[in-house]
């Protein structure tokens, strides 16, 4: 018996604490990802479904490059979950403990800790108003918005609420805030309290995306902004909707540790890639 080998365009599907993604390597096909046919793999009922897609890249750099989309069809400079899961694919597929991988956010670096999870460095946060960005000069620990928020960049813009219960909150009412004018590129936003020493809840409004179940460069930014109020440590876990994850803040930057899910891999048919 013959074996026909799948036409259309392959895929992977992983999460990393049920913020999930859709992978695709181009590294041997450059396959082309327009802004409609991103969006139409978003659509969970007559696509796939992601919270981002990202692609490997070919890189003469580092072990691979990452381009990261969002679910609207925009692009983000970073996605730490996204990032961790691609690294735990590659060092699985090259028997490598280390890697190096480049974004628009910078280099950065990933490290296998053991028991599936994966250690990633997403950089140095940005605090001045400048990098994050924000559209005017404005104290990023105090930002002039109701209920007092934090901004921190990493890589991408995020607002953070420090609230006394974080399951207590209606997040679609803070997810206004995405679009809020002092973030140019719009923002994503948290909600977190802290509920032990060095242990926050923190739930996700992902700009482009809307609630997800985690987001690493928001826990990121909440772990630094929870540091820089002097709630915590640099060194903090933080329970997701979907899970916990550990932050710790050092000298050579904001290193996110957590498991990953490589789901299934597919191939979407040349059918829906052409009418999309």
């Amino acid at each position: 018996m013959t074996t026909t080998r799948p036409s259309g365009l392959p895929f992977m599907k992983m999460h990393g604490l049920g913020n999930d993604f859709v992978v695709i390597d181009r590294r041997v096909q450059a396959h082309n990802l327009s802004e409609s046919l991103v969006r139409a793999i978003a659509d969970r009922h007559c696509g796939i479904g992601f919270d981002q897609l990202a692609t490997i890249e070919n890189s003469d750099e580092a072990d691979a490059h990452l381009i990261f989309f969002n679910a609207d069809g925009s692009t983000s400079a970073a996605c730490g979950n996204a990032t961790r899961c691609i690294a735990r694919h590659l060092m699985n597929e090259t028997g490598q403990a280390s890697l190096i991988l480049t974004t628009e956010r910078g280099t950065l670096y990933a490290r296998d800790m053991g028991d599936n999870r994966t250690a990633v460095n997403m950089g140095h946060p940005q605090l001045n108003w400048t990098e994050i960005p924000l559209s005017q000069d404005t104290d990023t620990l105090h930002l002039p918005i109701k209920g007092d928020p934090v901004a921190t960049g990493m890589g991408n813009p995020h607002c953070t609420f420090f609230v006394n219960d974080a399951e207590d909150v209606d997040l679609a009412s803070l997810g206004q805030f995405e679009h809020h004018p002092l973030y140019p590129e719009r923002t994503n936003v948290q909600v977190a309290s802290l509920i032990a020493k060095n242990y926050l809840r923190m739930r996700v409004w992902e700009r482009g995306v809307g609630p997800t179940l985690a987001s690493g460069s928001s826990s990121c930014a909440v772990a630094v902004a929870a540091h820089r109020r002097g709630l915590t440590d640099k060194t903090v876990s933080i329970e997701l909707d979907g899970g916990r994850i550990e932050i710790d803040w050092r000298e050579d930057g904001v290193w996110m540790t957590g498991p990953t899910v490589h789901v299934c891999d597919g191939f979407l048919t040349p059918e829906f890639v052409a009418q999309a």
